[in-house]
């Protein structure tokens, strides 16, 4: 009786732990900052880069430099048609957003976009002020705008070229290896254990093709793929000591972003086309520019037009600095922060 009363008590007071545990990561009740539970995790944004991204920002110098006239180009519609879903119905395994990369690639590369894709707040606004209602410039507070904006014939720039194509190929386990060892005492009470280990490569493809928006000719097409790899090693031993049994087992494994092998293929080809517009030897070219330049409004991130000349501080090589606007990392913010709270 006296063991089972025992058992009891640490039973309840192992429960009591856990519950206390619980209690202070997460509680029914918000607490001063009105929330229930402090989010895990601190790691800043960073630039998503592929190993080509560098020489995309070295092409946008290299045509800064040489004061190359960059066509305008137009991304379309680059769709998924490998076909493939998750299992689980969740979707599709391969990005949705292979557009948007291209798109990010050509800024990257410092070409000129006119934005084809999504142009349904344009022609919203192009409807409205057909019909008189919108106003540029009001007056803050005026009862009735000063204006309305007026509709010029060729306001809209048009495109040179337009990129098409799609993500054609995800084939899985293209190869395969792996190796697992067991041993141990024959005897119940022997040491036993066993490690083991795998790789998988597979693959993503892609086709790409640049079109004179005029003519519709067909002026490049590329066809690239990348190779994927993952890899998972585990070991674990079993023993039985003093009546008790342990078991102990550990692993590690890995998977190559598959989205961002997309990513790559893209950056890839569009490396490729652009250095074709510019009229790129190749990239030894790139050996005479210095693609993150103090005031570069090109980077790993994308590129963008200054609406005030404030680039030598706020420029391309500020925008890839994973601690600049942290509130946990960059000391100007973290001063405001300090202040205001």
């Amino acid at each position: 009786m006296v063991n089972k009363f025992s058992a009891g008590k640490r039973l309840v007071a192992l429960l009591s732990s856990v519950g206390l545990t619980l209690s202070a990561c997460a509680a029914p009740v918000a607490g001063s900052n009105g929330l229930y539970a402090t989010p895990e995790g601190d790691a800043p944004v960073v630039a998503n880069p592929t190993p080509y991204s560098a020489a995309l920002v070295c092409l946008a110098e290299y045509a800064r430099a040489h004061h190359v006239n960059a066509p305008r180009i137009a991304v379309g519609r680059i769709a998924d048609y490998t076909g493939k879903e998750e299992s689980d119905g969740s979707g599709r395994k391969v990005t949705q957003g292979a557009s948007l990369m291209a798109m990010s690639a050509f800024a990257k590369a410092g070409v000129p976009l006119v934005e084809r894709y999504d142009t349904s707040v344009s022609e919203l606004e192009l409807k409205y002020a057909n019909n008189k209602l919108i106003s540029d410039h009001p007056t803050p507070g005026a009862q009735t705008p000063t204006d309305y904006r007026r509709i010029l014939a060729g306001q809209v720039p048009g495109s040179d070229f337009y990129l098409a194509g799609g993500v054609t190929e995800l084939n899985f386990n293209i190869r395969s290896s792996g190796a697992n060892f067991d041993g141990g005492g024959l005897n119940t009470q022997d040491l036993k254990g066993s490690l083991g280990g795998t790789v998988f490569v597979m693959n993503v493809g892609l086709d790409l093709r640049l079109i004179n928006t005029r003519t519709l000719e067909v002026v490049d097409v590329i066809s690239y793929q990348k190779q994927i790899v993952a890899h998972q090693i585990g070991a674990g031993v079993f023993k039985i000591l003093n009546g008790n049994a342990f078991d102990l087992s550990a692993g590690e494994g890995a998977l190559e972003p598959l989205q961002l092998g997309v990513r790559s293929v893209i950056e890839r080809a569009t490396v490729e086309m652009v250095a074709n517009l510019y009229g790129m030897s190749g990239p030894e070219a790139c050996m005479q520019t210095d693609p993150l330049g103090s005031g570069a409004t090109t980077g790993v991130t994308g590129a963008f037009v200054p609406a005030y000349n404030n680039v030598e501080t706020n420029n391309a090589a500020t925008r890839q600095d994973p601690n600049r606007w942290d509130d946990r990392r960059d000391p100007a913010v973290s001063a405001v922060v300090r202040d205001r709270y």
